[in-house]
């Protein structure tokens, strides 16, 4: 076989695995990926026992502790609806009230119990609009 037709039947070969690869990637990729609800969502069609990425705020004034676990309250980000959330495990350093966060969580009675140490915080944004000045 001449020599240029081994390198093109290689380059071939090489691209196609190359596209096949980013292409199961992205499969899995996306289909990993679990969407973020908020806890009017939940409130309307949580499953019990099945696992749900939950964003809200923390309600100012909900965060009691005792132990390792601390509960506390979500709302959505606007306001709204809420639900209470029982965590364990490690707490971010920028976790506070009327701070955004996400947790994993599975419905249990009327408490969505979060999986340990998932808590999350969100940063904020730097880019709202400050208050105008009177």
């Amino acid at each position: 076989m001449d020599p240029s037709r081994k390198r093109q039947v290689r380059l071939v070969v090489a691209l196609t695995a190359a596209i096949c690869l980013a292409g199961a990637l992205m499969i899995t990729t996306f289909s990993a990926a679990s969407p973020e609800r908020i806890p009017s969502q939940l409130i309307a069609g949580a499953e019990p026992g099945k696992t749900y990425k939950l964003g809200g705020k923390v309600v100012d004034g909900s965060v009691q502790r005792s132990g390792d676990t601390m509960t506390f309250e979500m709302k959505d980000p606007k306001g709204g609806a809420t639900v209470p959330v029982k965590y364990a495990g490690a707490v971010p350093d920028p976790f506070r009230e009327g701070r955004e966060v996400v947790v994993t969580v599975s419905k249990q009675g009327n408490t969505y119990v979060a999986e340990r140490d998932s808590l999350v915080t969100k940063c904020p944004s730097k880019f709202t609009a400050e208050p105008k000045k009177s």
